[in-house]
């Protein structure tokens, strides 16, 4: 998230990290529910130390100290782990990239159980926080905001591992978060942490700004928390609910950008675009965190930009050739999808090409984001990470309209045609069944949305997700740790499947 700079800022928000990042060490070394965040209230008692709290609870959307994280580029980002478990993705370097994509999880399996340590800590912070702040001084307004921002993150936390592990206890309650002696709860009803989930986006979306720009631009808005709570009502199926948070975004002046590639490079910066909601806002020159990995790990090592700019390519990511194969040849989004990719120019300085598949490549180059033309770092680039865009939305609504209707509407057909009429190709057919229409939704989600993180969520929903791999149904959740569950006595029980 993009701050203000300011050395005193600076100062509260390095204390609270840190006594953050020890509390989330203690987290992971225990693998427990319940931990002790310990008293910060010498800390939270300051309009510096509010903001600089609030701040830190954004680190979750990269990962916190997580090498490439959340919405990043690494092992255990969402992103990441939404390609390599789809038909989206596969990963050259083999290994445990291979039990990814064949969803062969157990609860010792760190790639898939790490994010439950990771995220239940920024969930019980934010309990303590939103306690703290009550007795701060400080303008109201501001106050009022940062606590829907910290709803909102906790709703967002929250959601990313419901869809992940299902139901799992959320902490509300400060001294319960606060108290390493409190005993281990079971697991709550679906029923039960949908409903605080969706309670923290709907208060979230009554207070927040429509957007946030210069300084705040990657906080969450209200744009924001509607895309977040939409998302929610779709796994529920909540059709009309879906319906109406779709047309409450879309009154939010958000729209297409012109160029799909421009939401990738360099041009999305700034909370410029029309169509970006949410973003983890990147820089080259910063720490490993806030910054752009995405070509280091997808680039072949004989990739050569045109442009003459250094990439580091460690030659991992791609896109399984029968995916590829899905797009329409004509589609402008396969300009950052390559099967020819460049190698370098001949003495005309004309590019030379070769091609991914007959070089026996596994799929195709997923290139999505664009090199930094600065130039500043050849591993790490400034273009940010989208998390919620309006595309989305429109497909979304697209989906949720076809479901609550039976059918596909004018609405619904305008959704979808909106997507692809950037993508230079025709309309789809009229007079679509509900199935019809519903393919047609999860062929775009896949051309418009690869590598974005949300194909496994997609594909849960769709039914399909375990059927792609042969695998055994319980494999849509992941496994919790065996450690959470052993410490806890057994009152935390583990997902079906994986006993």
């Amino acid at each position: 998230m993009k701050i203000k700079r300011n050395n005193t800022l600076y100062k509260w928000i390095s204390v609270i990290c840190m006594n953050i990042g020890i509390l989330m060490l203690v987290s992971c070394e225990k693998d427990l529910e319940y931990v002790s965040y310990g008293d910060l209230n010498s800390i939270v008692q300051t309009p510096e130390g509010v903001e600089a709290a609030v701040s830190s609870a954004y680190t979750g959307l990269a990962g916190g100290s997580d090498w490439q994280g959340g919405w990043d580029a690494g092992t255990y980002s969402w992103r990441v782990q939404s390609m390599m478990t789809t038909d989206e993705g596969l990963c050259s370097w083999g290994g445990n990239w291979s039990r990814m994509h064949t969803l062969n999880f157990s609860p010792d399996f760190d790639w898939v159980t790490h994010n439950y340590s990771r995220y239940l800590p920024y969930i019980s912070r934010i309990a303590i926080v939103l306690n703290d702040i009550e007795n701060v001084d400080i303008d109201a307004g501001l106050k009022e905001r940062f606590i829907a921002e910290l709803k909102a993150l906790r709703a967002h936390y929250a959601q990313l591992l419901y869809f992940a592990y299902g139901p799992l206890t959320i902490i509300t309650d400060a001294e319960i978060a606060a108290d390493p002696n409190y005993p281990p709860t079971p697991r709550p009803s679906a029923a039960e942490m949908v409903a605080q989930i969706e309670k923290d986006w709907i208060d979230a979306a009554d207070v927040l700004p429509d957007r946030f720009s210069g300084n705040d631009y990657g906080r969450f808005s209200k744009a924001a928390a509607l895309t977040g709570l939409m998302k929610l009502y779709m796994h529920e199926k909540q059709w009309a609910k879906a319906v109406s948070t779709g047309q409450q975004i879309k009154g939010q002046g958000y729209s297409l950008q012109p160029v799909y590639e421009d939401l990738f490079n360099i041009n999305n910066k700034g909370g410029a675009s029309s169509e970006i909601i949410l973003a983890v806002v990147c820089t080259a020159t910063g720490g490993d965190q806030y910054t752009n990995m995405w070509l280091a790990h997808a680039l072949p090592g004989d990739y050569k930009d045109p442009s003459g700019i250094s990439l580091t390519a460690w030659g991992g990511y791609k896109m399984a050739w029968d995916a590829y194969d899905k797009f329409d040849p004509q589609d402008k989004r396969l300009n950052v999808l390559l099967e020819d990719y460049p190698v370098g120019k001949d003495e005309g300085g004309n590019v030379i090409y070769k091609n991914a598949r007959e070089a026996g490549l596994i799929g195709a180059i997923p290139v999505k984001f664009g090199p930094d033309p600065s130039g500043a770092n050849a591993q790490k680039s400034a273009v940010d990470f989208p998390i919620y865009r309006y595309a989305d939305v429109l497909l979304m609504l697209a989906e949720s309209i076809n479901e609550a209707n039976g059918g596909p509407n004018t609405e619904a057909y305008d959704a979808i045609n909106d997507v692809r009429e950037r993508a230079g190709l025709s309309s789809v057919p009229d007079g679509l069944s509900k199935e019809e229409f519903l393919s047609k939704v999860q062929d775009e989600r896949l051309f418009e949305l690869w590598a974005e993180g949300w194909r496994r969520d997609d594909l849960i929903r769709w039914n399909m997700y375990t059927q792609r791999a042969n695998a055994e149904p319980y494999s849509a959740l992941y496994p919790l740790p065996r450690a959470a569950v052993n410490q806890s006595d057994g009152v935390i029980q583990q997902n079906p499947g994986y006993n």
